[in-house]
Parts: structure tokens; C-alpha cells; sequence
């Protein structure tokens, strides 16, 4: 007897900056997805972000790897739950929360986790290199609120470099951070769950040509930046700590199915967070997958658990009663 086939729409592009790291992360996943259980549908949303609804309505689970605005910021994930389509990774509030990098902040801090100071500034406001200076020293970091791979951030060390900073982040999103620096280990987790989520091992981005983890050093220069998986000299109970920081980021945004959270590690053994990845790459180089292979669950492995864990949200969602006789 042949079991039916599940039908998977990999939904990828959007428009979005990061529109061709989302067609690479799509690759990998259509060449990883197993053929003897899967009928894979690609379905490509181009940057005018017109989306196919007829492709959509065939399918039996959706695994949207849109980065970015338009399919990591909750805007996809409302549509697909208006489809009645169960989906990969968070649903509509974890992921617009883990966008939103200033609410992100709001709700660490209510939740006592640390990250860095920050100033948030709207389009229509002013601020002057004094005042960003007086409050958060210097370097600091400019960057959109929603946005993700490092677009549009910017290091700033004087104030004709702040003056650039602010017009190359304003020209991505209508609300920007500008960050205090943090000395320490870049060090990343990812998360995999729904109610009991579960920690990978740590891996760690190290600096080779350039001075902070930009879109250029991520895809673009070869030796911009090195990453060692599993990072190395840790502690167990570091260690510990950092994925405890992890699931409790998770938990703390209302995140599901996967994510991946970066932190940093100071010389004093304080952990501060710098952002949550709710639909983190699966390019050739991305840490996601590579942090779960370290725990003995390869690429396809990996995705069929991810799978699972979209059906099982969806039956569960779907037994909540939605009238009142």
C-alpha cells in the first residue's frame, strides 16, 4: 500500500533585501526534503510581492523562508492561517514580535533579559550625534527596526559617520535602533519546538576583515568572518546558560518551530541579547542547520521534524472551539 504524499509548498523571494539569500535558503531545502515523502511545490513570490493564492490553496503544509519584511514579520504567516494552511516556524505574534526589534526589546526587558541599551527613532524625529553619544558611548550601531542579515546596519565612530548611518537604515524601514556596542563573544543557538522547546549547541562568528557581522560579511566576502561549530573554550556552565538564554528568548516572544538566537558573551560571563532569527537561513553557510547536525539531526532530518511540529500546532489550534453554543 503507497502512503499519499505530503504536498509542501516552499515558499520563498519576497519583497524583501534579502529576497536572494531567501532563494538560496530555498535550494537547500527543496534538495534536502525527503522525494519519498514529500511532493515539493516551490512556489516564488517575486519583489513586487504579488503572492500565487491558487498554489497556495493545494497545498498540505507550507515552509515559508521569506526573510525579512512581508514573510517573517507575521504578514505571510496571517495569510496562511486565514488559508487554513499549517506552516513552518512561528505563527502571526512571534513573528511579527521577533521583527520588531524595538517591541523585542520592550518585552526582554519586562522579561529580565539583558540586551543592549538602545535609542529608537521614527522617521518623522530627530536626534543629534551629542545626544546618541551621551547616552550610549561610542561605537554605536545604527540599524532598521525590521529587518534582518545586517541590511542596512552601519557602525558609527564620528558624526559624519552617524549622519550616513541614519539615511542608509531609514532607507529600509520608517523606525531604527542606534545601539550601544557590546564587547564580547558573537555566539548563536538555535531552538527547535513548540511547547517543550530544545537547544542546540553553541556556535560562535568570529571577526576576520571586518568589524561587525554585516550583510557583506555574512554573503559576500569570503573570509569577512569565520564561524566555528561548535564554538570553542566554553564552559559547561556557560554553555548552559546560553542555551537557558535561548529557549527563554523563545518562550518570552511567543516563538514556535525554530529559531535561532543571538547573543553575546562578555569577559565578566554576562550574556546579552542581540536578536532572535524566527526564520533563520538554510544557505550552505547558515547556522541553523549546522548546530542541529552537531546533535545528530541532519538537513532532512531536521526538516521533517520542523514539518511535524507545523501539523501538530495546526491540530492543536484547530481543536480550540471558535463559537459559544
Amino acid at each position: 500500500m503507497t502512503t499519499k504524499k505530503i504536498k509542501i509548498g516552499v515558499i520563498f523571494g519576497g519583497k524583501s533585501a534579502e529576497h536572494e539569500v531567501s532563494i538560496n535558503s530555498a535550494k537547500n531545502i527543496i534538495n534536502a526534503l525527503s522525494k519519498d515523502k514529500y511532493e515539493v511545490a516551490p512556489i516564488k513570490i517575486g519583489k513586487d510581492g504579488k503572492i500565487p493564492f491558487n498554489k497556495l490553496m493545494k497545498l498540505d503544509v507550507a515552509f515559508p523562508i521569506i526573510h525579512g519584511p512581508y514573510g517573517e514579520d507575521g504578514s505571510l504567516q496571517g495569510v496562511l492561517k486565514m488559508l487554513d494552511i499549517p506552516f513552518v516556524g512561528p505563527s502571526v505574534l512571534g513573528s511579527a514580535v521577533g521583527m520588531d526589534k524595538d517591541v523585542m526589546k520592550r518585552l526582554l526587558n519586562e522579561a529580565g533579559i539583558k540586551n543592549a541599551k538602545s535609542i529608537v527613532l521614527k522617521y518623522n524625529q530627530k536626534l543629534t550625534f551629542e545626544k546618541a553619544k551621551s547616552v550610549l558611548g561610542l561605537p554605536m550601531f545604527v540599524k532598521p527596526a525590521n529587518l534582518g542579515s545586517s541590511v542596512g546596519v552601519s557602525k558609527v565612530q564620528s558624526k559624519k559617520d552617524f549622519t550616513a548611518a541614519l539615511s542608509e537604515a531609514f532607507k529600509y524601514d520608517s523606525k531604527i535602533l542606534i545601539e550601544e556596542m557590546i564587547l564580547g563573544r558573537e555566539l548563536e543557538c538555535a531552538v527547535l519546538g513548540n511547547e517543550r522547546p530544545v537547544a542546540s549547541p553553541i556556535g560562535e562568528v568570529i571577526m576576520n576583515t571586518s568589524s561587525f557581522y554585516s550583510y557583506d560579511a555574512k554573503y559576500i566576502e569570503s573570509d569577512g568572518a569565520i564561524t566555528e561549530i561548535p564554538a570553542k573554550n566554553l564552559s559547561k556552565s556557560d554553555i548552559k546558560k546560553l542555551q537557558d538564554t535561548a529557549i527563554k528568548v523563545f518562550q518570552t516572544l511567543c516563538c514556535e518551530g525554530l529559531s535561532r538566537v543571538d547573543m553575546f558573551l562578555t569577559k565578566k560571563g554576562e550574556i546579552y541579547v542581540n536578536e532572535i532569527n524566527t526564520l533563520p537561513g538554510f544557505t550552505d553557510i547558515s547556522m541553523y542547520p549546522k548546530l542541529f547536525e552537531l546533535k545528530g539531526i541532519n538537513k532532512t532530518e531536521l526538516i521533517d521534524k520542523l514539518v511535524l511540529l507545523a501539523i501538530e500546532r495546526f491540530e492543536r489550534d484547530n481543536q480550540l472551539q471558535n463559537s459559544v453554543s
